[in-house]
């Protein structure tokens, strides 16, 4: 923030925080090129590569800032990206946050939570509720059961989709993985301070109250990233590894060269390794899974770049064509970041030239975008843009495919032209009828 000054803080490739402080490169106190010399600091001193920027207050002013850090000493190879920071008030305040980083400033605790949810969103979103991240202002006008049931039940899939690093995990993450509870969880993370990291899987049985019935449920779900086995990366479960290693054995290869070996795997043939245990489905899921060993089933990482100079809701104008970042997608429309501190909406009509029933057919979240911007309103902080780039600013947006003045004169009936296209349009409706009226006489002669 401006007056407080930017809150930095610094973190390891395992999350652990190693430094951190405060700049004050805005008003009052302008201290633009000493932070930029003390943020080259850090960046030399802890060897930083990327620097995440929370997309709140004095967002946009903070990224001009690391640009300039950026342009002035570009043998550091910096990288930036604003990230969205919903949430990151909630969990620095938190019980949680108070006992994970017992002697950080409730401030500097939003700056490591904004660090860590670009390292690993999954890791770090899942330590605040659902609903304080911002998932719609009617969400207090349902049942609250339900809600908290459909939103825990959503954290458990994404969860247990992606997998859990058993040697990075928190508590709060381990205890949505299937089979684990808060207390296990604990246990888990007790058991890897007091004997160190994990090695294999098997070794989860060490830990208390985590029997066989728990094991054979979470196991699959846990990942070493590390360990002695090349198989504990992946999500085929411990009682699968037998297969594994009678596909290597029969190709005559090394377990750990097959895993990730996506050319190999699809030429390979299920069937040739059903067994009593393992039926076609199991073989065939085993095999996709060796394809993708890794955590992340994301795509290749994109961000939107934001236009230089629009930085307010005064900065835009109708007309403008920008990059953005869809932050929400409802059933009439899709609101679109575009780096102004005030989402904008693209309303259904004007998402495609085609008819568009639901905008979750077009658009999804964290999909990057072009907007075209049709009308901005300052005083209630209203944006209306469109992704149709041929539609102009003051055209009422019917929700038809736009086809420029020609058609929308044939629409209205005017002119010459559209009588003449009706007069078309009657001969060709009188050929048609007459054409299947003879069809059904010769059909009805037959």
């Amino acid at each position: 923030g401006p007056k407080p000054g930017v809150k930095v803080a610094v973190i390891d490739g395992t999350s652990q925080v190693v430094g951190h402080g405060a700049i004050y490169p805005h008003a009052p106190k302008n201290q633009w090129d000493p932070s930029i010399e003390q943020l080259a600091r850090w960046c030399r001193d802890y060897k930083i590569e990327l620097v995440a920027i929370g997309n709140g207050t004095a967002s946009r002013e903070t990224e001009k800032l690391v640009a300039d850090l950026c342009k002035r000493y570009p043998e550091l190879k910096l990288a930036r990206i604003v990230v969205s920071e919903s949430g990151a008030s909630i969990y620095s305040a938190s019980e949680f946050a108070s006992r994970e980083l017992p002697d950080l400033d409730v401030t500097i605790r939003g700056a490591v939570s904004i660090a860590r949810r670009l390292q690993d969103p999954l890791a770090e979103l899942v330590k605040i509720e659902p609903k304080s991240i911002g998932v719609g202002q009617y969400q207090h006008d349902v049942s609250q059961v339900q809600l908290s049931r459909s939103l825990d039940a959503v954290v458990e899939d994404c969860v247990n989709g992606v997998g859990v690093d058993l040697n990075t995990a928190s508590v709060p993450l381990l205890a949505r993985v299937s089979g684990l509870n808060q207390s296990i969880a604990q246990n888990i993370v007790d058991f890897r301070s007091q004997n160190g990291l994990f090695n294999n899987r098997k070794q989860l049985l060490k830990v208390s109250r985590l029997g066989d019935r728990t094991f054979e449920q979470a196991a699959g779900f846990l990942r070493i990233a590390s360990g002695d086995n090349p198989l504990d990366r992946s999500s085929v479960h411990p009682e699968a590894y037998g297969v594994v290693e009678a596909i290597a054995a029969k190709n005559q290869r090394k377990v750990e060269d097959i895993v990730g070996d996506s050319s190999f795997l699809r030429g390979l043939n299920p069937k040739d390794y059903v067994t009593e245990q393992f039926g076609l489905p199991t073989i065939k899921d085993i095999i996709s899974e060796l394809e993708k060993p890794g955590r992340d089933p994301r795509p290749e990482f994109r961000f939107a770049s934001f236009e230089e100079g629009v930085e307010t809701l005064s900065d835009l104008k109708p007309g403008m064509v920008l990059e953005g970042s869809v932050t929400n997608v409802t059933n009439f429309g899709a609101f679109v970041d575009i780096g102004v501190h005030q989402d904008g909406l693209v309303h259904i009509s004007a998402l495609s030239h085609t008819f568009v029933k639901d905008p979750r057919e077009v658009v999804k979240a964290g999909d990057i975008v072009k907007v075209k911007v049709m009308d901005v309103d300052i005083p209630r902080k209203r944006i209306a843009l469109s992704m149709r780039m041929d539609d102009q600013p003051g055209e009422k947006n019917d929700g038809k495919p736009a086809g420029g003045g020609r058609a929308r004169a044939e629409q209205k009936g005017g002119g010459r032209n559209s009588r003449q296209s009706g007069s078309g349009q009657k001969q060709q409706q009188g050929a048609m009828a007459g054409a299947l009226a003879q069809a059904l006489a010769s059909a009805r002669k037959g």
